[in-house]
């Protein structure tokens, strides 16, 4: 039985959720973690994008000074590809098409490949600049994940899919979840305060001592 449940309330297009999936990949391991992955779209469609950030060119340069105070702080800051969707010919993506490719290879695959399909798709979109609200990508990723093209398609498409991202975002609701990443110790209500790994490993062995 693993020692902690985590919620991870995350979109695929949040530079910040980025730096807390690699990190919580690592503390999984060492403190037996089950993380369990909710989707979490900041923006569901282009018409949302309009409303949050105005024209395309401004939401991506607002988005792209966002990268790079987020690049800063990261890890790995070389997987942060600003230049690279700077010069992207398409508008920054929505998340909502990456929220769906996430649910059917949870659907298909339980939360580890929820997790590996988020993690790919932020590869795609942070360091390889492709396009992850166009679904031609998700399903490239897909198959590069090694699931089979026409069984992810129908799950992709399953109005079910849709559902169970609307499933989240109304536990998000009801769990007051404003912002992304979103970290929730299910066992003590807690949530963990973003930063480097040591912090989150001592938030998370506080958990532990309250539940021991």
């Amino acid at each position: 039985m693993a020692s902690l449940t985590i919620d991870f309330f995350h979109d695929v297009v949040c530079c910040w959720c980025f730096n807390i999936s690699s990190r919580m990949r690592n503390l999984a391991a060492e403190f037996d973690l089950d993380v369990r992955h909710r989707t979490f779209v900041l923006q569901a469609s282009r018409a949302e994008m309009a409303a949050r950030w105005g024209s395309p060119e401004d939401a991506r340069d607002t988005i792209l000074g966002h990268w790079a105070v987020c690049r800063q702080v990261s890890d790995r800051p070389e997987l942060v590809g600003i230049n690279e969707m700077r010069a992207a010919t398409f508008d920054y993506p929505h998340g909502m098409t990456a929220a769906l490719g996430c649910k059917a290879a949870e659907r298909l695959g339980g939360q580890k490949a929820h997790w590996d399909m988020f993690d790919l798709l932020q590869r795609a979109h942070l360091t390889e600049a492709r396009n992850v609200a166009d679904p031609a990508t998700v399903l490239d990723v897909a198959r590069e994940l090694g699931f089979e093209a026409s069984a992810f398609a129908e799950l992709f498409d399953d109005p079910g899919t849709l559902s169970s991202v609307e499933t989240d975002r109304q536990q998000a609701r009801k769990l007051q979840v404003r912002s992304i990443p979103t970290l929730i110790v299910r066992e003590t209500g807690t949530r963990l305060v973003n930063g480097p790994r040591e912090d989150l490993a001592a938030q998370l062995r506080a958990a532990l001592r309250l539940i021991a």
